[in-house]
């Protein structure tokens, strides 16, 4: 117990330092961009806190990025290397849109969201599996499979939303928006805060649980970081694989049910939004453990809704905006992720 605890401290204390760099580019950009610095500067800070629209909206954004981080480090765990969380968010929230537009009426409500939400999860989990297969069976590489098979079917979505699922009364490249029965419960409206929130905690504090509180979730992470004690213990490291990647991609996909359902109350063409790249920095940072997350998506999910703000507010330009979050992304997620392909190559 006080070795977990000293690892743990270790590793929230070696995060400290790249997030700690990564909060001065923000400060840097608007410092030496903004075109009135100090409202900008002050809008970074507090905007995301400001009132209960930005407030539930921040929380709702930290929701998506927990799930889908979660997913990402539940394949890191397992020895694979999820690159496909993008299509596969979108193709879940496809997937769930379809559902709840052409379930009828008397399925309203918890019915439908629950097949939506199972969809979901079968589209990703689907997606992410047949790359664990794939490799179990072939040796074909999960990093390339998953994430052209990504690629491959995100057009599907693209037509899904344009074509069969779109309103035809709206300009927007997007279905129509769901009834209220259709949606999942708002906890702090006018913002789009649902329980989507409270799921992604639950989730991770199961995950927590499965993977450092039972037999079954040490032999899974046995699998991924010390194959060779695994086969010493006489447990095939190459099961992991497929569970490990489809529980990743059913991960992903219930990430994009909490954005069609939740979030957005409809789907619409790129409506992930680079979700699932954000998601494998997010896991990278928290070493891939599940409790680190929180931490981890709370300063990303800052990090995100304190530039949306500025841009609101003081007139900050979307490139910079943009800018600021895929520079502290990148150096907090450097050193991470160096280590984590170091130790893959020996």
């Amino acid at each position: 117990m006080k070795r977990r605890k000293t690892i743990y401290r270790g590793m929230t204390l070696g995060a400290l330092i790249p997030l700690s760099a990564a909060l001065l580019i923000p400060v840097v950009f608007i410092l030496t961009m903004a075109e009135n610095p100090l409202k900008s500067m002050a809008v970074f800070f507090t905007g995301p806190w400001s009132s209960a629209w930005f407030f539930g909206n921040t929380l709702d954004g930290m929701a998506l990025l927990l799930t889908a981080s979660l997913g990402a480090a539940f394949a890191f765990r397992g020895g694979c290397f999820n690159l496909g969380g993008e299509g596969q968010i979108y193709l879940g929230g496809c997937a769930a849109a379809a559902i709840l537009l052409l379930t009828p009426e008397a399925l309203a409500g918890p019915a439908a969201l629950t097949l939506a939400a199972s969809a979901a999860l079968l589209a990703g989990g689907i997606m992410g599996g047949f790359s664990g297969l794939l490799r179990r069976t072939t040796g074909a590489n999960e990093l390339i499979t998953s994430f052209l098979l990504s690629a491959a079917l995100i057009p599907l979505g693209d037509y899904l939303i344009s074509g069969p699922l779109r309103n035809p009364q709206g300009n927007l490249l997007g279905t129509e928006k769901f009834s209220s029965s259709r949606l999942l419960p708002r906890l702090l409206p006018p913002s789009a805060l649902s329980v989507s929130f409270i799921l992604a905690v639950i989730l991770v504090l199961a995950g927590h649980i499965f993977l450092n509180r039972t037999a079954l979730g040490y032999r899974f992470r046995i699998c991924g970081a010390i194959p060779s004690l695994a086969l010493f213990g006489g447990i095939n490291p190459e099961k992991s694989w497929i569970p490990g990647m489809a529980v990743s991609g059913a991960l992903a996909g219930l990430t994009g049910f909490f954005a069609a359902a939740g979030t957005y109350g409809m789907t619409y063409q790129g409506f992930s939004g680079g979700l699932g790249w954000t998601a494998i920095a997010a896991a990278l940072i928290a070493g891939n453990e599940p409790l680190a997350l929180l931490q981890a998506v709370f300063f990303l999910g800052w990090l995100k809704a304190g530039s949306d703000s500025a841009l609101l507010q003081a007139g900050f330009g979307f490139e910079t905006a943009s800018l600021i979050q895929a520079a502290a992304l990148f150096l907090a997620a450097l050193p991470f992720g160096s280590r984590y392909l170091a130790g893959r190559r020996r």
